[in-house]
């Protein structure tokens, strides 16, 4: 097992990252830092991780150039070197048996291509509860992913040797794209109906790429056309999944508005 982290002006969250790899049941090969030419001290940082855990296991990539998560992450997938890759953000923790779980449904199903868990936003450093057991996989179809993106990047396990990559001229939805031309091309996908992972909430004032639904919505609706041009969605498809995608929009207005106008001044 690879893990791939992209690293943009991380250092305020990447020793948890790592720390949470570092505490799996099943510890993965290699993890691969890589690094999106931040501008800061973030590469310092990474050699500091780096040499706490044993630069034998960590790898710090620098890119010498900023191009996003999407190239961050097709740079640590070009460069990994065992057969499943796992991606985590550098934001992001796991939970300890997250990588024991994911890697015994592959042994059970070999023909599962791409495998995810159920993840929870909660505040930093929150500890996550043990697994219930049994531990159940559903196999997720083309029909979910119409109408949602199923698999949180930071719970993905995958194949090395599928043919696909990030798109890098998407900044959002890029992973969404990514699942959606998998699971359309016929691979075998499936979601463990565990939390094994954490979204950390992030302190008042901090924004993200995923803040910003607008852009978001255009994405999407950019992805559809493509997955459209690639032959993988019909016109049906399209239209079925574009309804979906106002409504939701619409739905995140009017609970924009509606939280404006709770924390207006009286």
């Amino acid at each position: 097992m690879s893990v791939v982290v992209p690293c943009f002006r991380c250092t305020a969250t990447i020793d948890d990252a790592v720390a949470s790899i570092a505490a799996q049941t099943l510890r993965p090969a290699e993890v691969l830092l890589v690094e999106d030419a931040s501008g800061d001290d973030t590469i310092e940082a990474l050699h500091r991780v780096a040499s706490v855990y044993g630069t034998d296991w960590i790898k710090v990539i620098a890119l010498p150039a900023n191009r996003g998560p999407s190239h961050a992450r097709n740079t640590g997938w070009q460069q990994a070197q065992q057969p499943y890759i796992a991606f985590l953000d550098a934001d992001d923790t796991w939970g300890p048996r997250k990588l024991e779980l994911q890697m015994a449904a592959l042994e059970a199903d070999p023909e599962i291509a791409l495998i995810a868990h159920q993840m929870l936003v909660r505040p930093r450093g929150t500890v996550l509860p043990a697994p219930q057991s049994p531990v159940g996989v559903d196999i997720v179809g083309r029909g979910t992913l119409l109408v949602r993106n199923p698999f949180p990047t930071a719970s993905v396990v995958l194949r090395r040797d599928l043919p696909f990559r990030f798109d890098e001229e998407f900044r959002r939805s890029e992973d969404y794209l990514l699942w959606s031309q998998i699971v359309l091309s016929g691979y075998r996908c499936a979601k463990i109906d565990q939390v094994l992972a954490i979204w950390n909430r992030r302190e008042d004032g901090e924004v993200g790429l995923s803040d910003d639904f607008d852009a978001i919505h255009r994405g999407r609706r950019d992805l559809r056309r493509k997955l459209v041009r690639q032959g993988l969605l019909s016109r049906h498809e399209y239209v079925f999944a574009s309804t979906v995608g106002l409504v939701n929009k619409m739905r995140r207005t009017v609970a924009r508005t509606l939280r404006g106008r709770t924390h207006a001044p009286a």
